[in-house]
């Protein structure tokens, strides 16, 4: 009767523990998600802030006490926005300067990439310990040295200064040569046995294995020639080269009132700002899993 009476014990008790680890668990995913769902709001607010303002007309976006919802949606301001801006010169322009650069940029960051992980010649760890010690220096000298550069080439105002400077990007070749590293050295020594030329080898083996992190590379570098603001604004701020983030900074502020149509701006922003918001909707889980991929050496 007492182990009886022990074991209920225990089970009892074994139940609370039970009931209380629960109750934690319930508690603890309860702040979390509460977190959670709080920094989801503060992230997405500025998003519908820009979304609402678009929609408002000017009288109402200047009122005092802002509204959370326009009264009167006036979806006029997209296609105000489309056309006084010139937006499709400027997409233009932005996707013939992004995808030129992207594709120069793969191909030299592929062959970089494969010299460093697998050909052997004097000077190649001093060489990409070089190449990484350009990484600690600041852009802006970058941007000085090259804008001189640009200059005494006679490059200004050309789509050749938005392309050419920064076709070489350390951080791209480190990120795909560690993943060159992970594909076994016994299969490049086994193509050269049977006479496989490295380009080729380079094309049927390890291009393939390496797309993850290739398709992250195109991902990230369009994003970043899409979002260029600095540099085009100092090379090719003329109309004919425009891409759209500096082209949109005065196209809606009136050159005698200097006013500017805020909504329209809205508008204007929330166009541009589709096709990045679609990217990385639908896109992060490659950018994620090819750098996963390259931070790992097995």
């Amino acid at each position: 009767m007492a182990e009886n009476k022990i074991a209920v014990m225990k089970a009892k008790d074994l139940q609370k523990v039970s009931a209380r680890q629960r109750v934690v668990k319930v508690f603890s995913y309860t702040l979390l998600y509460l977190f959670l769902g709080i920094m989801a709001l503060v992230v997405l607010f500025p998003f519908y802030w820009m979304i609402i303002s678009s929609l408002k007309s000017i009288e109402e976006y200047m009122w005092t006490v802002p509204s959370f919802f326009p009264q009167n949606i006036q979806w006029f301001n997209y296609v105000k926005a489309f056309d006084t801006a010139n937006l499709g010169t400027l997409f233009l322009n932005t996707l013939y300067v992004g995808l030129v650069s992207t594709v120069l940029s793969l191909i030299i960051t592929v062959l970089s990439a494969f010299a460093f992980a697998r050909l052997e010649f004097k000077g190649k760890n001093a060489l990409f310990a070089a190449l990484l010690a350009t990484m600690m220096i600041p852009g802006e000298l970058f941007t000085i040295t090259n804008y001189v550069t640009v200059n005494n080439l006679g490059w200004m105002h050309t789509f050749t200064a938005l392309i050419i400077p920064f076709l070489v990007s350390v951080f791209y070749i480190y990120l795909l040569r560690q993943n060159f590293l992970q594909i076994p050295n016994e299969l490049y020594l086994a193509a050269k046995v049977d006479g496989t030329s490295d380009i080729k080898y380079l094309w049927k083996v390890m291009i393939p294995l390496a797309l993850p992190t290739l398709i992250s590379i195109t991902i990230l570098k369009m994003m970043g020639a899409w979002n260029s603001y600095m540099w085009p604004r100092l090379v090719a701020n003329d109309e004919a080269h425009q891409m759209i983030t500096n082209g949109l900074r005065n196209a809606f502020t009136d050159a005698n009132t200097q006013m500017t149509d805020y909504p329209v701006q809205m508008a204007a922003v929330a166009i541009v700002s589709a096709p990045l918001f679609l990217v990385f909707i639908f896109l992060r889980k490659y950018i994620m899993k090819g750098v996963s991929r390259s931070g790992i050496k097995g």
